[in-house]
């Protein structure tokens, strides 16, 4: 457990409704300030971190003086647009007083689910990372329908995870962790310290629904860690109020539970990019770029292309061959088909000026490419 946390240099962070709002009473600001102060100082400490955080409805029920959950998909909306104005306001303020910037991004399934604007989103909090910013991710609840919601933000934040990369999804909770059954009605349920994420019998253990605030409950937990191995990153479920908890887990201590991805971040990758995805073309390219791909681990330039094969949108997996044919790896491309072939053979700096705009200076980036051979 210890190197799994302790190793762990990029971090998704998950607040739900119950522990942002005080269960229901409003916006519980000194547990975001907590929170955040935590976050600055792993932020200082060379970790990368996102905060995936509920309390958008909540907050929302409170300044509209309801205390029933409305069921109607436009009084969710309604309040959860009341709510995300403070929200936001709060973990802005609280993280400025930390020394961070900090930015709201609003996500739906459908961002993720489309291609495009799943790299697009993906590019977008790399970027942030890299300067230094602190994401706070939420479902954009004020848009969303029946069909492309998430459900719950578990299955965000490890959406999320996936997303970037991450090396651990925490999510706080208002439980100390995951027993063999409900200890509310199970006095003698078992602590689960540590498991393989995506074990079945979690799942049963798990069972059960969520508090009249939030719409998950544990059970969304244990499909989201599953879901995060997936990616390569493991989970750990523990309480919010937890003191230092976000320090004391990256420093390797033991607290709540522990959820451990049964497979290594990079394999997982390429099992997704090699095995799951459709191709919808190829790229050739020259000696030059093979070595840097190959030997080097470099992103895939458009002046390293001689030709362009098939027709593919930005998003989609496509091979990349050597000049004889064989393939060496695939990658999401940055760049539609009919793009690739006017910055073929192009250096980087002519890409605004070919298209009229530059997604990214590269063809295929490093981080979106995996080797096959």
């Amino acid at each position: 457990m210890n190197e799994v946390l302790h190793g762990a240099r990029r971090i998704v962070v998950k607040v739900g409704s119950t522990l942002v709002t005080n269960e229901g009473r409003g916006i519980d600001v000194a547990a975001i300030g907590n929170w955040c102060r935590q976050l600055a100082a792993l932020a200082r400490n060379g970790r990368e971190v996102v905060m995936v955080s509920s309390g958008a409805i909540a907050e929302g029920m409170k300044r509209l003086g309801w205390s029933v959950r409305p069921r109607e998909l436009h009084e969710l909306q309604a309040a959860a647009a009341v709510g995300q104005m403070g929200l936001a306001q709060i973990y802005e303020t609280q993280l400025r007083e930390q020394g961070l910037a900090s930015a709201q991004v609003l996500l739906t399934h459908a961002d993720l689910a489309d291609r495009e604007r799943y790299l697009n989103a993906r590019s977008t909090l790399l970027t942030l990372l890299s300067l230094g910013v602190i994401p706070v991710i939420n479902e954009n609840d004020t848009v969303v329908n029946d069909e492309i919601k998430f459900g719950d933000n578990d299955t965000l934040g490890a959406l999320v995870a996936n997303l970037i990369e991450a090396d651990l999804l925490v999510i706080l909770t208002d439980q100390p962790g995951l027993y063999s059954a409900d200890p509310r009605k199970v006095p003698d349920a078992r602590f689960i310290d540590e498991a393989v994420a995506g074990t079945p019998e979690l799942e049963q253990m798990a069972g059960g629904a969520g508090s009249s605030l939030g719409k998950g409950g544990m059970i969304t937990k244990v499909l989201a860690a599953r879901r995060a191995a997936q990616g390569g990153a493991s989970t750990v479920i523990a309480w919010g109020r937890e003191q230092d908890v976000l320090l004391r887990l990256a420093s390797g201590e033991r607290i709540g539970t522990l959820l451990v991805a049964g497979t290594a971040k990079l394999a997982a990758r390429k099992q997704w990019m090699v095995g799951h995805l459709q191709l919808r073309g190829a790229v050739t390219i020259d000696d030059g770029a093979v070595a840097k791909l190959r030997d080097a681990g470099k992103s895939l330039l458009p002046i390293g292309v001689v030709e362009v094969q098939g027709e593919f949108v930005r998003g989609d997996v496509v091979a990349v061959r050597d000049a004889r044919g064989t393939e060496l790896a695939r990658g999401l491309a940055n760049y539609a088909a009919s793009e690739a072939r006017l910055i073929a053979r192009k250096p980087s700096s002519q890409i605004e000026g070919l298209l009229g705009y530059a997604n990214e200076p590269e063809l295929i980036h490093r981080d979106n490419l995996v080797l096959t051979a």
